[in-house]
Protein backbone atom coordinates (compact mmCIF):
# COMPACT_ATOMS: atom_id res chain seq x y z
CA UNK A 1 0.00 0.00 0.00
CA UNK A 2 2.86 2.28 0.86
CA UNK A 3 5.03 1.58 -2.25
CA UNK A 4 0.85 2.54 -4.13
CA UNK A 5 1.16 6.12 -2.59
CA UNK A 6 4.62 6.80 -3.82
CA UNK A 7 3.90 6.02 -7.28
CA UNK A 8 0.47 7.77 -7.40
CA UNK A 9 2.62 11.09 -5.44
CA UNK A 10 5.39 10.52 -8.55
CA UNK A 11 2.94 10.17 -11.15
CA UNK A 12 1.07 13.54 -9.88
CA UNK A 13 4.50 15.15 -9.23
CA UNK A 14 5.60 14.28 -13.35
CA UNK A 15 2.67 15.79 -14.36
CA UNK A 16 2.55 18.55 -12.69
CA UNK A 17 5.92 19.23 -13.97
CA UNK A 18 5.11 18.67 -17.09
CA UNK A 19 2.16 20.50 -17.40
CA UNK A 20 4.20 23.55 -16.29
CA UNK A 21 6.99 22.93 -18.80
CA UNK A 22 3.76 22.55 -21.55
CA UNK A 23 4.07 25.07 -24.19
CA UNK A 24 1.17 27.20 -24.80
CA UNK A 25 -0.92 26.82 -27.72
CA UNK A 26 -4.60 28.40 -28.90
CA UNK A 27 -5.83 25.28 -29.87
CA UNK A 28 -5.23 21.41 -29.99
CA UNK A 29 -6.45 18.91 -31.64
CA UNK A 30 -6.87 15.05 -30.70
CA UNK A 31 -8.10 11.87 -31.85
CA UNK A 32 -8.40 13.01 -35.22
CA UNK A 33 -7.08 10.95 -38.33
CA UNK A 34 -5.40 14.00 -40.23
CA UNK A 35 -4.17 13.60 -43.70
CA UNK A 36 -1.65 16.35 -43.65
CA UNK A 37 -0.74 16.00 -47.46
CA UNK A 38 3.03 16.71 -46.43
CA UNK A 39 5.71 14.42 -49.02
CA UNK A 40 5.21 11.74 -47.39
CA UNK A 41 1.24 11.37 -47.39
CA UNK A 42 1.78 11.16 -43.69
CA UNK A 43 -1.00 10.47 -41.40
CA UNK A 44 -1.57 11.94 -37.87
CA UNK A 45 -3.86 12.29 -34.74
CA UNK A 46 -3.65 15.08 -33.48
CA UNK A 47 -1.85 18.53 -34.15
CA UNK A 48 -1.43 22.19 -31.86
CA UNK A 49 -1.76 25.58 -33.52
CA UNK A 50 -0.93 29.02 -32.06
CA UNK A 51 -1.61 32.51 -33.47
CA UNK A 52 -2.79 30.98 -36.80
CA UNK A 53 0.18 28.62 -37.27
CA UNK A 54 0.85 25.11 -37.25
CA UNK A 55 2.73 24.05 -34.25
CA UNK A 56 3.76 20.84 -33.99
CA UNK A 57 1.80 17.31 -35.21
CA UNK A 58 1.69 14.36 -33.82
CA UNK A 59 0.10 11.78 -31.44
CA UNK A 60 -3.03 12.50 -29.09
CA UNK A 61 -0.35 11.63 -26.46
CA UNK A 62 2.12 13.41 -27.70
CA UNK A 63 0.52 17.10 -28.21
CA UNK A 64 -0.99 17.16 -25.11
CA UNK A 65 1.85 16.14 -23.22
CA UNK A 66 4.37 18.93 -25.36
CA UNK A 67 1.18 21.80 -25.06
CA UNK A 68 -1.44 23.63 -23.30
CA UNK A 69 -4.21 24.60 -25.46
CA UNK A 70 -6.25 27.35 -24.44
CA UNK A 71 -8.86 25.41 -26.41
CA UNK A 72 -9.49 21.69 -26.81
CA UNK A 73 -10.86 19.77 -29.63
CA UNK A 74 -11.80 16.38 -29.69
CA UNK A 75 -12.50 15.06 -33.10
CA UNK A 76 -13.43 11.46 -32.21
CA UNK A 77 -12.05 9.83 -35.19
CA UNK A 78 -13.03 12.06 -37.57
CA UNK A 79 -11.20 12.98 -40.87
CA UNK A 80 -9.27 16.28 -40.77
CA UNK A 81 -7.55 17.88 -44.63
CA UNK A 82 -5.93 20.51 -45.36
CA UNK A 83 -8.13 23.61 -46.50
CA UNK A 84 -9.42 23.07 -49.67
CA UNK A 85 -8.61 25.25 -52.68
CA UNK A 86 -10.39 26.12 -55.51
CA UNK A 87 -8.36 27.45 -58.38
CA UNK A 88 -10.34 28.74 -60.75
CA UNK A 89 -13.73 29.78 -59.72
CA UNK A 90 -15.75 33.16 -60.06
CA UNK A 91 -15.92 34.13 -56.41
CA UNK A 92 -17.49 37.71 -57.38
CA UNK A 93 -19.81 36.46 -59.78
CA UNK A 94 -21.06 33.71 -57.22
CA UNK A 95 -21.87 36.33 -55.45
CA UNK A 96 -24.48 37.88 -58.26
CA UNK A 97 -25.47 34.83 -59.24
CA UNK A 98 -26.96 34.10 -56.03
CA UNK A 99 -29.39 37.49 -56.26
CA UNK A 100 -30.53 36.33 -59.71
CA UNK A 101 -33.00 33.57 -61.10
CA UNK A 102 -31.34 30.39 -60.69
CA UNK A 103 -31.78 28.20 -63.44
CA UNK A 104 -29.21 25.35 -63.02
CA UNK A 105 -30.89 21.76 -63.40
CA UNK A 106 -33.81 23.11 -65.69
CA UNK A 107 -34.74 20.11 -68.08
CA UNK A 108 -36.87 22.35 -70.12
CA UNK A 109 -38.37 25.67 -71.59
CA UNK A 110 -41.42 25.25 -69.52
CA UNK A 111 -39.59 24.40 -66.64
CA UNK A 112 -37.31 28.18 -67.36
CA UNK A 113 -40.23 29.76 -67.97
CA UNK A 114 -42.05 28.97 -64.63
CA UNK A 115 -38.87 29.58 -62.56
CA UNK A 116 -38.68 33.47 -64.53
CA UNK A 117 -42.34 33.39 -63.36
CA UNK A 118 -42.18 32.71 -59.31
CA UNK A 119 -38.37 35.00 -59.64
CA UNK A 120 -40.53 37.92 -61.45
CA UNK A 121 -43.67 37.51 -58.95
CA UNK A 122 -41.22 37.93 -55.77
CA UNK A 123 -39.06 40.90 -57.32
CA UNK A 124 -41.50 42.98 -58.41
CA UNK A 125 -39.53 46.18 -57.90
CA UNK A 126 -36.54 44.51 -60.58
CA UNK A 127 -36.33 46.03 -63.72
CA UNK A 128 -34.77 43.83 -65.25
CA UNK A 129 -35.07 40.34 -65.27
CA UNK A 130 -31.84 38.24 -64.60
CA UNK A 131 -30.75 34.19 -64.76
CA UNK A 132 -28.01 31.85 -64.91
CA UNK A 133 -27.82 28.34 -65.50
CA UNK A 134 -29.63 27.11 -68.25
CA UNK A 135 -28.39 24.56 -71.03
CA UNK A 136 -29.75 23.71 -74.05
CA UNK A 137 -28.36 20.00 -73.83
CA UNK A 138 -30.32 19.60 -70.80
CA UNK A 139 -33.63 19.93 -73.09
CA UNK A 140 -35.41 17.34 -75.12
CA UNK A 141 -34.68 19.56 -78.10
CA UNK A 142 -31.02 20.28 -77.90
CA UNK A 143 -31.12 23.50 -79.42
CA UNK A 144 -30.99 27.30 -78.70
CA UNK A 145 -34.11 28.99 -78.07
CA UNK A 146 -35.79 31.41 -79.47
CA UNK A 147 -36.65 35.21 -77.84
CA UNK A 148 -39.83 34.80 -78.74
CA UNK A 149 -40.64 32.43 -75.43
CA UNK A 150 -39.22 34.92 -73.35
CA UNK A 151 -41.56 37.50 -75.16
CA UNK A 152 -44.67 35.77 -74.38
CA UNK A 153 -44.02 36.29 -70.63
CA UNK A 154 -42.23 39.59 -70.44
CA UNK A 155 -43.20 41.83 -73.10
CA UNK A 156 -41.75 44.79 -71.61
CA UNK A 157 -39.51 44.08 -69.18
CA UNK A 158 -35.83 43.07 -70.45
CA UNK A 159 -34.70 39.82 -69.85
CA UNK A 160 -31.15 38.34 -69.57
CA UNK A 161 -30.22 34.70 -69.42
CA UNK A 162 -26.80 33.49 -68.86
CA UNK A 163 -26.02 30.04 -70.22
CA UNK A 164 -24.76 27.92 -67.47
CA UNK A 165 -21.06 28.12 -68.70
CA UNK A 166 -20.96 31.88 -68.96
CA UNK A 167 -20.37 32.21 -72.44
CA UNK A 168 -23.66 32.72 -73.74
CA UNK A 169 -26.92 34.67 -73.33
CA UNK A 170 -30.67 34.17 -73.82
CA UNK A 171 -32.75 37.50 -73.79
CA UNK A 172 -35.91 38.47 -75.01
CA UNK A 173 -36.89 41.45 -77.34
CA UNK A 174 -37.39 44.63 -75.07
CA UNK A 175 -33.54 43.53 -73.83
CA UNK A 176 -32.44 43.72 -77.54
CA UNK A 177 -34.09 46.63 -77.78
CA UNK A 178 -32.10 48.08 -74.52
CA UNK A 179 -29.12 46.84 -76.20
CA UNK A 180 -29.65 48.45 -79.59
CA UNK A 181 -28.93 44.73 -81.25
CA UNK A 182 -29.73 44.17 -84.43
CA UNK A 183 -29.38 42.17 -87.20
CA UNK A 184 -26.47 44.52 -88.19
CA UNK A 185 -24.37 44.04 -84.71
CA UNK A 186 -20.91 42.38 -84.95
CA UNK A 187 -18.02 41.91 -82.87
CA UNK A 188 -15.03 39.97 -83.13
CA UNK A 189 -14.76 36.81 -81.36
CA UNK A 190 -18.39 36.58 -80.68
CA UNK A 191 -21.92 36.24 -82.95
CA UNK A 192 -25.32 37.63 -82.90
CA UNK A 193 -27.33 34.25 -83.95
CA UNK A 194 -30.05 35.14 -86.63
CA UNK A 195 -33.00 33.52 -87.25
CA UNK A 196 -35.03 34.55 -90.48
CA UNK A 197 -32.54 37.14 -90.65
CA UNK A 198 -33.32 38.68 -87.05
CA UNK A 199 -31.53 38.28 -83.70
CA UNK A 200 -32.83 35.40 -82.06
CA UNK A 201 -32.13 36.64 -78.57
CA UNK A 202 -28.75 34.19 -78.86
CA UNK A 203 -25.72 36.26 -77.99
CA UNK A 204 -22.36 34.14 -78.10
CA UNK A 205 -19.12 35.53 -76.14
CA UNK A 206 -18.18 39.03 -77.13
CA UNK A 207 -21.06 39.87 -78.61
CA UNK A 208 -22.58 39.49 -74.37
CA UNK A 209 -20.47 42.58 -74.28
CA UNK A 210 -23.34 44.64 -76.35
CA UNK A 211 -25.62 44.45 -72.84
CA UNK A 212 -23.05 45.70 -70.29
CA UNK A 213 -23.87 49.57 -71.52
CA UNK A 214 -27.30 48.73 -70.59
CA UNK A 215 -27.89 46.70 -67.89
CA UNK A 216 -27.81 47.54 -64.23
CA UNK A 217 -24.69 47.68 -62.24
CA UNK A 218 -25.21 47.21 -58.36
CA UNK A 219 -24.32 49.42 -55.35
CA UNK A 220 -20.84 49.16 -53.32
CA UNK A 221 -23.09 47.78 -50.49
CA UNK A 222 -25.47 45.45 -52.80
CA UNK A 223 -21.78 44.14 -53.72
CA UNK A 224 -20.24 43.31 -50.35
CA UNK A 225 -23.85 42.06 -49.47
CA UNK A 226 -23.07 39.48 -52.33
CA UNK A 227 -19.27 38.46 -51.56
CA UNK A 228 -20.94 37.96 -47.93
CA UNK A 229 -23.02 35.62 -49.32
CA UNK A 230 -20.31 33.74 -51.55
CA UNK A 231 -17.90 33.52 -49.00
CA UNK A 232 -21.06 31.71 -46.64
CA UNK A 233 -21.33 29.20 -49.26
CA UNK A 234 -17.82 29.06 -49.84
CA UNK A 235 -17.35 28.45 -46.13
CA UNK A 236 -19.80 25.40 -46.20
CA UNK A 237 -18.43 23.63 -48.25
CA UNK A 238 -14.78 23.87 -46.99
CA UNK A 239 -12.99 26.25 -49.32
CA UNK A 240 -10.83 27.86 -47.44
CA UNK A 241 -8.95 29.32 -50.29
CA UNK A 242 -10.88 30.35 -53.92
CA UNK A 243 -9.13 31.84 -57.04
CA UNK A 244 -10.86 34.64 -59.07
CA UNK A 245 -11.10 34.43 -62.53
CA UNK A 246 -10.85 37.61 -63.57
CA UNK A 247 -11.72 40.90 -61.44
CA UNK A 248 -11.46 44.77 -61.96
CA UNK A 249 -9.72 46.90 -60.02
CA UNK A 250 -12.93 47.90 -58.05
CA UNK A 251 -13.84 44.52 -56.86
CA UNK A 252 -10.45 43.66 -56.10
CA UNK A 253 -9.93 46.87 -54.06
CA UNK A 254 -13.43 46.05 -52.03
CA UNK A 255 -11.86 42.92 -51.45
CA UNK A 256 -9.15 44.28 -50.02
CA UNK A 257 -11.60 46.53 -47.63
CA UNK A 258 -13.30 43.63 -46.47
CA UNK A 259 -10.61 41.57 -45.62
CA UNK A 260 -9.09 44.68 -43.59
CA UNK A 261 -12.06 45.13 -41.85
CA UNK A 262 -12.55 41.25 -41.10
CA UNK A 263 -15.86 40.87 -42.82
CA UNK A 264 -14.42 39.08 -45.23
CA UNK A 265 -12.55 35.87 -44.47
CA UNK A 266 -12.06 33.56 -46.76
CA UNK A 267 -8.21 33.69 -49.15
CA UNK A 268 -8.33 35.05 -52.72
CA UNK A 269 -5.66 34.23 -55.53
CA UNK A 270 -7.41 36.91 -57.58
CA UNK A 271 -6.48 36.72 -61.72
CA UNK A 272 -6.92 40.75 -62.94
CA UNK A 273 -9.13 40.58 -66.00
CA UNK A 274 -7.37 41.67 -69.42
CA UNK A 275 -7.54 44.78 -70.43
CA UNK A 276 -5.07 47.67 -71.37
CA UNK A 277 -5.54 49.59 -68.09
CA UNK A 278 -5.39 46.89 -65.95
CA UNK A 279 -2.21 45.81 -67.56
CA UNK A 280 -0.67 48.96 -67.40
CA UNK A 281 -2.04 49.52 -63.74
CA UNK A 282 -1.19 46.44 -61.67
CA UNK A 283 2.01 45.84 -63.95
CA UNK A 284 3.32 49.19 -62.73
CA UNK A 285 1.94 48.33 -58.94
CA UNK A 286 3.47 45.28 -58.98
CA UNK A 287 2.17 41.80 -56.80
CA UNK A 288 0.37 42.58 -54.07
CA UNK A 289 -0.01 40.17 -51.21
CA UNK A 290 -1.56 40.59 -47.72
CA UNK A 291 -2.55 37.86 -45.42
CA UNK A 292 -5.80 36.89 -47.24
CA UNK A 293 -5.37 38.56 -50.97
CA UNK A 294 -2.76 37.68 -53.47
CA UNK A 295 -2.72 39.51 -56.78
CA UNK A 296 -0.01 38.64 -58.91
CA UNK A 297 -1.68 36.76 -62.17
CA UNK A 298 -3.65 37.95 -65.46
CA UNK A 299 -6.71 36.11 -66.83
CA UNK A 300 -6.95 35.94 -70.47
CA UNK A 301 -9.63 34.22 -72.57
CA UNK A 302 -8.63 32.27 -75.72
CA UNK A 303 -11.76 31.00 -76.71
CA UNK A 304 -15.38 30.59 -75.51
CA UNK A 305 -16.71 26.70 -74.89
CA UNK A 306 -17.91 23.56 -75.97
CA UNK A 307 -21.68 23.41 -74.83
CA UNK A 308 -21.98 27.00 -76.94
CA UNK A 309 -19.95 26.34 -79.62
CA UNK A 310 -17.67 29.10 -79.08
CA UNK A 311 -14.85 26.76 -78.43
CA UNK A 312 -11.99 26.98 -81.09
CA UNK A 313 -11.17 23.69 -82.81
CA UNK A 314 -8.64 22.73 -85.42
CA UNK A 315 -11.41 21.07 -87.34
CA UNK A 316 -15.30 21.42 -87.64
CA UNK A 317 -17.52 20.31 -84.89
CA UNK A 318 -18.92 17.34 -85.90
CA UNK A 319 -22.35 18.03 -84.87
CA UNK A 320 -22.27 21.33 -86.80
CA UNK A 321 -19.25 21.28 -89.43
CA UNK A 322 -19.95 24.74 -91.11
CA UNK A 323 -18.03 26.49 -87.45
CA UNK A 324 -14.93 25.66 -85.90
CA UNK A 325 -15.56 27.98 -82.96
CA UNK A 326 -13.70 31.18 -82.70
CA UNK A 327 -10.81 33.02 -81.22
CA UNK A 328 -11.96 35.68 -78.35
CA UNK A 329 -9.08 37.67 -79.01
CA UNK A 330 -7.34 37.58 -82.35
CA UNK A 331 -3.58 36.16 -82.33
CA UNK A 332 -1.52 39.12 -82.45
CA UNK A 333 -3.36 40.76 -79.21
CA UNK A 334 -2.87 37.64 -77.54
CA UNK A 335 0.83 37.47 -78.39
CA UNK A 336 1.31 41.22 -77.42
CA UNK A 337 -0.72 40.83 -74.08
CA UNK A 338 1.41 38.12 -72.99
CA UNK A 339 4.73 39.40 -73.81
CA UNK A 340 3.93 42.36 -72.03
CA UNK A 341 3.08 39.70 -68.96
CA UNK A 342 5.65 37.97 -69.30
CA UNK A 343 8.59 41.38 -69.09
CA UNK A 344 6.51 41.52 -65.51
CA UNK A 345 6.38 39.42 -62.19
CA UNK A 346 2.91 38.48 -63.12
CA UNK A 347 1.70 34.70 -63.83
CA UNK A 348 -0.46 34.37 -67.21
CA UNK A 349 -3.53 32.52 -66.75
CA UNK A 350 -5.08 32.12 -69.93
CA UNK A 351 -8.67 30.41 -70.92
CA UNK A 352 -8.37 27.21 -73.31
CA UNK A 353 -11.05 24.71 -74.30
CA UNK A 354 -10.62 24.00 -78.29
CA UNK A 355 -7.47 22.26 -79.08
CA UNK A 356 -6.72 24.99 -81.72
CA UNK A 357 -6.76 27.69 -78.46
CA UNK A 358 -4.63 25.11 -76.61
CA UNK A 359 -2.27 24.87 -79.42
CA UNK A 360 -1.81 28.63 -80.03
CA UNK A 361 -1.55 29.40 -76.28
CA UNK A 362 1.27 26.17 -75.74
CA UNK A 363 2.90 27.87 -78.76
CA UNK A 364 3.01 31.22 -77.54
CA UNK A 365 3.85 30.56 -73.88
CA UNK A 366 6.87 28.09 -75.21
CA UNK A 367 8.11 31.02 -77.58
CA UNK A 368 8.27 33.18 -74.37
CA UNK A 369 9.22 30.95 -71.49
CA UNK A 370 11.79 29.23 -73.24
CA UNK A 371 11.79 25.83 -71.30
CA UNK A 372 12.34 24.85 -68.24
CA UNK A 373 11.05 27.95 -65.64
CA UNK A 374 9.64 29.01 -62.44
CA UNK A 375 7.13 31.32 -64.15
CA UNK A 376 3.93 28.78 -63.24
CA UNK A 377 1.92 30.00 -66.36
CA UNK A 378 -1.32 28.31 -66.48
CA UNK A 379 -3.43 26.84 -69.22
CA UNK A 380 -6.84 27.35 -67.39
CA UNK A 381 -9.01 23.82 -68.23
CA UNK A 382 -6.82 22.29 -70.82
CA UNK A 383 -9.87 20.63 -71.97
CA UNK A 384 -9.24 19.22 -75.46
CA UNK A 385 -5.37 18.59 -76.15
CA UNK A 386 -4.21 17.68 -79.71
CA UNK A 387 -2.26 14.16 -78.64
CA UNK A 388 0.91 16.14 -80.81
CA UNK A 389 0.66 18.86 -78.24
CA UNK A 390 0.59 17.10 -74.99
CA UNK A 391 4.42 17.61 -74.25
CA UNK A 392 4.48 21.46 -74.35
CA UNK A 393 2.88 21.41 -71.21
CA UNK A 394 6.40 19.59 -69.35
CA UNK A 395 8.97 20.80 -72.07
CA UNK A 396 8.25 24.51 -70.67
CA UNK A 397 6.62 23.78 -67.40
CA UNK A 398 3.02 25.46 -68.18
CA UNK A 399 0.37 24.38 -65.55
CA UNK A 400 -2.84 22.86 -66.54
CA UNK A 401 -5.57 24.21 -64.01
CA UNK A 402 -8.27 21.50 -64.67
CA UNK A 403 -11.52 21.31 -63.56
CA UNK A 404 -12.69 17.49 -62.58
CA UNK A 405 -16.75 18.00 -62.88
CA UNK A 406 -16.27 19.60 -66.56
CA UNK A 407 -15.74 16.39 -67.25
CA UNK A 408 -18.67 14.23 -65.48
CA UNK A 409 -21.09 17.40 -67.35
CA UNK A 410 -19.97 17.49 -70.46
CA UNK A 411 -19.35 13.17 -70.45
CA UNK A 412 -23.28 13.47 -72.25
CA UNK A 413 -22.64 14.93 -74.98
CA UNK A 414 -18.87 15.62 -75.76
CA UNK A 415 -18.78 13.07 -77.94
CA UNK A 416 -21.63 14.81 -80.22
CA UNK A 417 -19.60 17.86 -80.68
CA UNK A 418 -16.10 16.34 -80.95
CA UNK A 419 -16.43 12.63 -82.86
CA UNK A 420 -15.50 9.22 -80.70
CA UNK A 421 -11.85 10.09 -81.97
CA UNK A 422 -11.24 13.80 -81.05
CA UNK A 423 -13.04 13.08 -77.63
CA UNK A 424 -10.75 10.76 -76.39
CA UNK A 425 -7.97 13.81 -76.35
CA UNK A 426 -10.60 15.81 -73.67
CA UNK A 427 -10.51 15.53 -69.80
CA UNK A 428 -6.75 13.84 -70.20
CA UNK A 429 -6.24 14.40 -66.64
CA UNK A 430 -3.60 11.58 -66.06
CA UNK A 431 -1.94 12.17 -69.27
CA UNK A 432 -2.23 16.11 -67.69
CA UNK A 433 -0.98 15.24 -64.61
CA UNK A 434 2.55 12.96 -66.09
CA UNK A 435 3.72 16.47 -67.64
CA UNK A 436 4.63 18.55 -64.75
CA UNK A 437 3.79 16.11 -61.93
CA UNK A 438 1.12 18.46 -60.68
CA UNK A 439 -2.34 19.11 -61.70
CA UNK A 440 -5.04 21.73 -59.49
CA UNK A 441 -8.21 20.84 -59.68
CA UNK A 442 -11.13 23.75 -59.31
CA UNK A 443 -14.61 24.26 -60.25
CA UNK A 444 -15.50 27.01 -62.90
CA UNK A 445 -18.33 27.95 -60.00
CA UNK A 446 -20.84 28.99 -60.39
CA UNK A 447 -20.23 26.99 -64.11
CA UNK A 448 -20.18 23.97 -61.76
CA UNK A 449 -21.41 23.29 -58.13
CA UNK A 450 -19.27 25.21 -55.56
CA UNK A 451 -18.75 21.72 -53.13
CA UNK A 452 -15.04 20.59 -54.09
CA UNK A 453 -16.16 16.95 -52.86
CA UNK A 454 -18.13 16.78 -56.89
CA UNK A 455 -14.37 17.61 -58.36
CA UNK A 456 -12.52 15.39 -56.10
CA UNK A 457 -15.22 12.42 -56.79
CA UNK A 458 -15.49 13.25 -60.22
CA UNK A 459 -11.10 12.97 -60.81
CA UNK A 460 -11.27 9.35 -58.98
CA UNK A 461 -14.70 8.38 -60.02
CA UNK A 462 -15.10 10.05 -63.53
CA UNK A 463 -18.70 9.48 -62.39
CA UNK A 464 -21.55 11.81 -61.91
CA UNK A 465 -24.11 12.24 -58.58
CA UNK A 466 -25.61 8.85 -60.23
CA UNK A 467 -22.88 6.99 -60.47
CA UNK A 468 -23.02 7.11 -63.91
CA UNK A 469 -21.94 5.90 -66.34
CA UNK A 470 -20.85 2.00 -64.70
CA UNK A 471 -17.21 2.05 -64.60
CA UNK A 472 -16.51 5.74 -64.71
CA UNK A 473 -16.10 7.74 -68.10
CA UNK A 474 -12.64 7.21 -70.03
CA UNK A 475 -10.95 5.85 -67.33
CA UNK A 476 -7.75 5.93 -69.07
CA UNK A 477 -7.33 9.47 -67.06
CA UNK A 478 -9.18 8.98 -63.58
CA UNK A 479 -6.64 9.65 -60.94
CA UNK A 480 -5.95 8.03 -57.49
CA UNK A 481 -7.69 9.37 -54.83
CA UNK A 482 -4.18 10.34 -53.20
CA UNK A 483 -3.73 12.54 -56.38
CA UNK A 484 -7.77 13.69 -56.38
CA UNK A 485 -7.24 15.19 -52.78
CA UNK A 486 -3.54 17.17 -53.33
CA UNK A 487 -5.57 18.14 -57.02
CA UNK A 488 -7.71 20.64 -54.53
CA UNK A 489 -4.89 21.13 -52.14
CA UNK A 490 -1.25 21.22 -52.24
CA UNK A 491 -0.60 21.34 -56.38
CA UNK A 492 -3.26 23.87 -55.83
CA UNK A 493 -1.86 26.01 -53.77
CA UNK A 494 1.43 25.39 -55.63
CA UNK A 495 -0.13 26.72 -59.09
CA UNK A 496 -0.94 30.07 -56.70
CA UNK A 497 2.80 30.37 -55.93
CA UNK A 498 1.44 29.86 -51.78
CA UNK A 499 2.72 25.42 -50.88
CA UNK A 500 4.95 27.16 -48.62
CA UNK A 501 2.23 29.05 -46.49
CA UNK A 502 -0.65 26.31 -47.07
CA UNK A 503 -2.36 23.74 -49.08
CA UNK A 504 -1.04 20.90 -46.44
CA UNK A 505 -0.91 20.76 -42.85
CA UNK A 506 2.62 20.93 -41.69
CA UNK A 507 4.76 22.74 -38.98
CA UNK A 508 4.78 26.30 -39.82
CA UNK A 509 1.91 26.50 -42.47
CA UNK A 510 -1.32 28.59 -41.84
CA UNK A 511 -4.04 26.70 -39.72
CA UNK A 512 -6.43 26.22 -42.58
CA UNK A 513 -8.21 23.36 -42.16
CA UNK A 514 -11.38 21.55 -42.73
CA UNK A 515 -13.25 18.44 -40.71
CA UNK A 516 -15.53 16.11 -42.24
CA UNK A 517 -18.11 13.77 -41.31
CA UNK A 518 -16.83 11.06 -43.54
CA UNK A 519 -13.13 10.04 -44.34
CA UNK A 520 -13.67 10.46 -47.88
CA UNK A 521 -10.09 8.86 -48.33
CA UNK A 522 -12.10 5.19 -46.88
CA UNK A 523 -15.59 5.77 -47.37
CA UNK A 524 -17.35 4.39 -50.57
CA UNK A 525 -17.04 6.29 -53.78
CA UNK A 526 -20.84 6.41 -54.26
CA UNK A 527 -20.95 8.32 -50.44
CA UNK A 528 -18.22 11.28 -51.26
CA UNK A 529 -20.59 13.76 -52.59
CA UNK A 530 -22.88 13.62 -49.67
CA UNK A 531 -20.23 14.07 -46.90
CA UNK A 532 -21.03 16.79 -44.87
CA UNK A 533 -18.57 19.52 -43.84
CA UNK A 534 -18.73 19.82 -39.63
CA UNK A 535 -16.11 22.57 -39.25
CA UNK A 536 -13.94 24.75 -41.57
CA UNK A 537 -10.83 26.76 -39.91
CA UNK A 538 -8.85 29.41 -41.27
CA UNK A 539 -5.93 30.98 -39.21
CA UNK A 540 -6.77 28.75 -36.57
CA UNK A 541 -10.37 30.31 -36.23
CA UNK A 542 -13.59 28.45 -36.75
CA UNK A 543 -15.35 30.19 -39.41
CA UNK A 544 -17.90 27.56 -39.87
CA UNK A 545 -19.34 25.28 -38.02
CA UNK A 546 -22.66 22.51 -39.27
CA UNK A 547 -25.44 23.36 -36.90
Amino acid sequence: MKNLSLLAVFLLYTFSITSCNAQKADLVVTNAVIYSVDGNFSTFEAMAIKDGKILDLGSTIDMTTKYAGEETYDAKGKAIFPGFYDPHSHFVGLGRMLETCDLVGTESLEEIKERLKTYAKANPDKEWIIGRGWDQNDWPIKKFPNKKVLDDIFPDKPVVLTRIDGHAAFINSAALKKAKITSGSKVDGGEVILEDGEPSGILVDNAMGFLKRVMPTPTKNERKEMILNAQALCLEKGLTSVSDAGLQQEDIELIDQMHKSGELKIRDYIMVSLGLRNLKYYIKKGIIKTDRMHVRSFKLYADGALGSRGACLIEPYSDKNSTSGFLLLSEKELRLSLEEIYNSDYQANTHCIGDSANRLILDIYADLLKGKNNRRWRIEHSQIIHPDDMHKFGENQIIPSIQGTHATSDMYWAEERLGKDRVKSAYAFKQLLAQNGVLPNGSDFPVEAVNPLFGFHSLFARQDANNYPEGGYQMENALTREESLKAMTIWSAYANFEENERGSLEKGKLADFVILEKDIMQIPKEEVRETKVLSTYINGEKVYEAL
